[in-house]
């Protein structure tokens, strides 16, 4: 009978009026149409006419719907297709490349019976205070290790993220250190007990830090900006960059820019702009509710173990 009583007590205190219900709904739907609507309104930008764009400006409700801006990237569909070519390539090359290099190094920095790895987690926090700066970077990615204009520029800088093995780092410490001896006593060696034991074990933190990191690769125009001079090279990001300047870059980066020139001067600027803006993030919000489960449940295990 206490036990019942308790219990009622208990949801009481944790329970939520109707009234408050309510109104954490209606805040929670504003915040939700406030994350929506910019999305929103980029995407029926896209569709609409240069015409109504000028006439009554950005607009939820556009007088003229139109596709010539989705038309006139179909036209120019070779620095496009060559542009995500680059950018996949990048995204999916780096991302596998940033997370071996993270996990590895944030095992080793984990291990308790690791002698060097309180110096060594030092020394990487101290870069995220303090580093070299921009010019000393770049002279190294150019002048010694030869990265201009090749797409091994837009990966290597990326590679390795300090916060990003710091979270991993922790994340690793949760794991008992009994399961690991386990595996060792087995006759598993360290390598093949990090593959097959440390790995699935943290699936939700590993798949949580490369989420971020298949967003920085994605959105990543910087380094396109920095290294890349050869506007064949472009990724998409550093196109979109290039396209909000001037649409001259499309005619630059084309083979046949005579014929590209009469349309760069009718092309679609401000719906076409819109276009690109969703033909890049659309992959992104395609692959995000593969990644929820993970990314959810990697953000809360992190947060409770800290």
């Amino acid at each position: 009978m206490s036990n019942t009583v308790c219990r009622r007590k208990e949801k009481r205190i944790n329970a939520i009026s109707v009234r408050s219900n309510v109104v954490l709904l209606v805040i929670l739907t504003v915040l939700a149409a406030l994350c929506v609507l910019p999305v929103l309104l980029v995407v029926i930008v896209s569709f609409s006419s240069e015409q109504s764009i000028f006439l009554k400006g950005y607009s939820f409700f556009p007088a003229e719907f139109s596709l010539e801006a989705y038309r006139f990237f179909l036209r120019l569909g070779d620095q496009i297709v060559r542009s995500y070519a680059i950018t996949l390539f990048v995204t999916v090359f780096g991302t596998l490349f940033s997370l071996a290099v993270t996990t590895m190094l944030s095992y080793v920095l984990s291990r308790p019976d690791y002698r060097y790895g309180r110096i060594l987690t030092l020394l990487l926090l101290f870069t995220m205070l303090f580093n070299g700066g921009l010019v000393p970077s770049y002279m190294v990615n150019t002048q010694i290790l030869g990265l201009r204009d090749t797409v091994w520029a837009l990966i290597f800088p990326m590679s390795l993220n300090v916060f990003y093995v710091v979270v991993l780092r922790t994340f690793f410490k949760g794991i008992p250190l009994e399961i690991i001896e386990a595996a060792h006593m087995d006759g598993a060696g360290e390598f093949y007990t990090f593959l097959r034991v440390v790995l699935p074990l943290s699936k939700p933190g590993v798949a949580t830090i490369g989420l971020f990191t298949v967003i920085a690769y994605w959105n990543d125009w910087f380094l396109g900006m920095l290294y890349i001079f050869e506007t064949e090279k472009y990724p998409i990001q550093t196109l979109l960059q290039s396209m909000q300047n001037s649409l001259e870059a499309l005619t630059q980066s084309s083979a046949n820019a005579l014929e590209y020139a009469e349309m760069a001067r009718n092309a679609p600027t401000d719906s076409g702009r819109m276009a690109l803006t969703v033909l890049v993030v659309l992959p992104v919000m395609l692959a995000y509710p593969f990644f929820q489960k993970y990314f959810v449940k990697g953000l809360t295990v992190g947060g409770v173990k800290g």
